[in-house]
């Protein structure tokens, strides 16, 4: 009695030993819903990436491809991308490129459908063991679709949708297909995208022409084209690499190892593509402003277009040199900028197109070929002289006295009293005299006798488009237009234009700097014709031009002048405060504006130790840059047009004829052109008789003598 039965014992131990059993259970039973959660959540993000992984339809490759421009004579004056890239066919790639990247990228790329489970255990088998990401195990169809259609991130979700897409486009493609669009696609260092861009960066030719050395080393650059093996920083490593893909190859089987030996005996030939860095910037910015107007952005940088300009490259060469040789350096703004500034712009008179276009000294983006509207100052003057000839009011042989003039001025302020250059006033002067020395007070009476509203009227048949008319004040209406007082200015590329006119005989060209754009295929987008029109007489251009040559032969602008008796038309400008000076200037092939002046407007163009820049420098800077931008064109005369009669002996104090024996000295006479029926016809009364001529009352008397005696 007193001991407990060990039935009681027993039962007391199936208690807690069921306990421990439906614990068991239970965690197993929680382990399983929570393994039955996650493995549902993997499979419906596996689902979710399924459902959303593209149709075969939407696989459709659109990489963005560079945009050339070329010059006239086509060649390349810049490139525009976000990705340089230049897309080939297979058929242009050569075998050796092809075999190169398929050796050291993906062996088996002929036999998988886009993934290979043979290579992924590898690279992952080499990062558990090295415990770092060092093979990623990607097929070549599998890069193509993260560089095409997905993110570089490095996570699970990006490689299970790399594999996802890598199946859809091997359904959709064929592998040739594949391996053109990856060949097409890799970034291979330098900002070359795909293998024509990286041949013509690294080799400076077509992948067409590369070597099987050449094309190791392309190959080799995939894995880490801007660390490991960038050839100019790490030529060693840039050699070594190259030579693993060639026995790589080998091994494949694609080469003999005796070629794989003779390749490697090449240096590795890379060389830094010797581009014109900066060369016509604001003409590219120029025309790059006009294509995002019609195409894009998109089409302007990615689209790959081909874009053939009017610009001359040798003559852009010319007027960057010209400014940057030939123009001092007086001070730096506050932003760094240095001043003077310049802008010099070269138009074919023919066509209008637009063969040089330098917009300052390439410090800065302002265009001021295009943008700057300055006062032209004597500039004007031509407008001035050919609307008078033109109209009937005047000859090249037409007097005006250069005197004192004031004007009042309606507001009750001092009255206005224009003067010349040299304060000078020397009476009765020709035209043509006046325009050589560029004569003010003459210029403002031919503009008070033809009209300010006239002027403007040819300005703007000639190109000139920043006028002010009016209503209201200020504007351009008044006679200090006759020394280049406008309200607002002109641009040089404005005034090229005009005085192209004259060039043309009459006939105004609409500046032009693309003459065609093509797509990436090769489809002419848009082609553009000279746009040209009739604007004056070829009779009283020739008559400006004939003016126009004596200003640089004999007057302001003879600094201007060219070499063998080359034909040059201009006329200097400055205006009365030195903050702006100008030459423009026409041959019969060419016709080019220089403008020389401070950014700030109303600072003088004057040096640290008082020196000066006007229109002499101007024109200096002309004949410097025109000299060589002539010189393929061969020496010959303006087109004379009929109606025109020459050879008209004239007394330039009064414009009439000086015949032979007028008596009057050399200098006072010359000889002169008109346009048919505008010729003097009366003789100057300053001729006299040489003393030897017996007057008519003496002689009269002594021939009737001799009569009778018959």
């Amino acid at each position: 009695m007193g001991r407990l039965p060990s039935s009681g014992r027993k039962e007391t131990v199936g208690l807690g030993t069921r306990a421990v059993g439906s614990a068991r259970r239970l965690l197993v039973l929680v382990a399983a819903i929570v393994m039955a959660s996650m493995l549902g959540a993997v499979a419906g993000a596996l689902a979710a990436l399924v459902r959303g992984a593209p149709s075969l339809d939407e696989l459709r490759f659109d990489p963005r491809q560079t945009t050339y421009l070329y010059d006239r004579k086509g060649r390349v004056i810049t490139r525009l991308a976000l990705e340089h890239r230049v897309p080939v066919s297979i058929d242009e790639i050569p075998k050796a490129m092809q075999q190169a990247i398929i050796a050291v990228e993906d062996s088996d790329f002929e036999y998988h459908h886009g993934i290979d489970l043979r290579a992924m255990l590898r690279a992952l088998w080499v990062d558990l063991r090295t415990w770092s990401r060092v093979q990623g195990g990607g097929t070549i169809t599998m890069q193509l679709a993260r560089n095409a259609f997905l993110s570089q991130e490095k996570t699970i979700t990006r490689k299970i949708k790399e594999m996802i897409w890598a199946v859809q486009l091997e359904r959709r493609y064929t592998k040739e297909e594949i391996l053109e669009a990856y060949l097409n696609e890799i970034y291979l260092g330098q900002g070359a995208y795909g293998v024509e861009a990286a041949a013509e960066t690294y080799f400076g030719k077509s992948i067409r022409e590369v070597t099987l050395a050449e094309a190791a080393l392309l190959a080799g650059l995939a894995r880490s084209p801007e660390g490991l093996y960038d050839p100019f920083r790490h030529p060693d490593r840039a050699l070594a690499r190259r030579n693993f893909v060639l026995d790589r190859m080998v091994e494949v089987g694609y080469i003999s190892p005796r070629a794989a030996e003779e390749a490697k005996k090449q240096p590795l030939g890379v060389k830094r593509l010797q581009r014109d860095q900066g060369i016509a910037r604001y003409f590219v910015d120029y025309v790059v402003q006009d294509l995002l107007d019609r195409y894009g952005k998109e089409m302007v940088w990615g689209g790959g277009l081909r874009v053939y300009t009017t610009l001359d490259l040798d003559l852009q060469r010319e007027a960057e040199e010209t400014i940057r040789t030939g123009l001092p350096v007086f001070s730096r703004d506050a932003d760094g900028i240095s001043q003077p500034e310049a802008a010099i712009v070269t138009l074919d008179p023919q066509t209008g197109d637009i063969l040089a276009m330098v917009g300052g000294r390439g410090e800065d983006k302002y265009n001021r070929a295009v943008l700057a509207t300055r006062q032209p100052g004597s500039a004007i003057k031509p407008f001035i002289w050919l609307a008078a000839l033109d109209r009937g009011y005047a000859t090249p042989a037409t007097v005006i006295e250069d005197k004192p003039l004031s004007f009042p001025d309606p507001n009750g302020g001092p009255p206005w009293e224009p003067k010349n250059y040299n304060n000078q006033f020397i009476g009765p002067v020709t035209l043509r005299t006046a325009l050589e020395n560029s004569i003010n007070t003459v210029a403002v009476q031919l503009l008070q006798q033809v009209g300010p509203a006239t002027v403007m009227s040819y300005m703007e048949k000639m190109g000139i488009t920043t006028l002010v008319r009016g209503p209201g004040s200020p504007n351009d209406l008044n006679l200090s237009l006759a020394l280049g007082g406008l309200t607002r200015g002109v641009t040089p590329l404005e005034m090229a234009a005009a005085y192209g006119v004259l060039a043309a005989g009459g006939v105004y060209s609409k500046p032009r700097a693309i003459l065609r754009v093509d797509d990436a295929s090769g489809y002419t987008l848009e082609e553009n014709p000279p746009r040209q029109k009739v604007v004056l007489s070829e009779v009283s251009t020739y008559l400006l031009t004939d003016m126009m040559r004596g200003v640089v032969e004999r007057g302001t602008g003879r600094q201007a002048r060219l070499p063998d008796g080359r034909p040059v038309a201009g006329k200097t400008g400055t205006t009365q405060d030195y903050t702006n000076a100008w030459f423009v200037g026409f041959t019969p092939d060419l016709v080019t504006s220089v403008w020389i002046g401070n950014d700030v407007q109303s600072k003088p163009i004057v040096g640290p130790k008082g020196q000066q820049i006007g229109s002499a420098t101007a024109a200096r800077l002309w004949g410097q840059y025109m000299r060589q931008a002539v010189a393929g064109f061969p020496v010959r005369d303006f087109p004379r047009p009929a109606g025109i009669v020459d050879h008209v002996r004239i007394d330039t104090k009064t414009g009439l004829l000086a015949p032979p024996d007028c008596g009057l000295p050399p200098s006072q006479v010359r000889d002169e052109i008109f346009a048919k029926g505008t010729e003097p016809t009366e003789e100057s009364p300053n001729c006299r008789q040489p003393w030897w001529q017996i007057p008519d009352w003496l002689r009269q008397p002594i021939e009737g003598l001799f009569d009778g005696g018959r």
